[in-house]
């Protein structure tokens, strides 16, 4: 049965989990929900998120929702069944350094990033409103701090805990948007270990593909 992600082309979370797929080889059919508004409906929230969010993940009669869960739901189930393709290794250590960078990413890289996002391409496209220039202030502060401490951890390194995992797919949705506002690619160019890990992203064929039909 195939699997059914249910969530918009163009939401970083949804993407994430398209990542994951193609990345993973698993055959997917994506769904777009009836218009945002339904996300509220009653019957949505009942039987797909209960706080009215996307994307939602069914595997057969399984739904999971939540993109981070639902990715490392695919690996667990999925990995080595339709290639060959490890995102998170069978040895625990490095499977350990793997969560450490999951964690890096939501606890520290995801919030400024969003920030930039939210102020720069959502505010004016859904709220009406411009840039506030204080909050985008604030999050290239917060973001310059964690970029400086990337550019160490990325020293001698193409991915974060040395090949391609999980968490670089993690990092790669909001980044994809931050980086190209031309006023704040600079972050990521600034840095030549940060900037090799994002043209080594960028340049992957699944990663790739994927930011294509974002755009589209």
């Amino acid at each position: 049965m195939t699997i059914k992600l249910i969530g918009f082309l163009i939401s970083t979370s949804t993407l994430r989990v398209i990542i994951c797929l193609k990345e993973l080889g698993i055959p997917y059919e994506l769904e777009p929900p009836a218009s945002f508004q339904s996300l509220k409906d009653k019957d949505y929230i009942a039987n797909k998120h209960p706080f009215g969010r996307i994307p939602v993940l069914f595997d057969g009669d399984f739904r999971i929702n939540e993109s981070r869960a639902i990715c490392r739901y695919l690996v667990s189930k999925y990995q080595g069944k339709y290639n060959n393709t490890i995102l998170i290794p069978n040895d625990v250590y490095k499977a350990g350094l793997v969560e450490q960078f999951i964690s890096y990413e939501s606890c520290y890289y995801d919030s400024p990033v969003s920030q930039i996002v939210s102020q720069e391409l959502l505010a004016k496209k859904f709220w009406g409103k411009d840039p506030d220039p204080e909050v985008l202030k604030e999050a290239r502060k917060n973001l310059n701090k964690v970029l400086d401490v990337y550019e160490k951890l990325l020293e001698g390194k193409e991915y974060l805990v040395g090949e391609f995992s999980l968490a670089d797919i993690f990092h790669c949705p909001g980044t994809n948007l931050a980086y190209g506002i031309v006023t704040h690619s600079d972050l990521w160019d600034n840095r030549p270990n940060v900037k090799n890990w994002w043209n080594n992203l960028c340049n992957r064929d699944t990663i790739k593909k994927s930011f294509e039909e974002y755009r589209a």
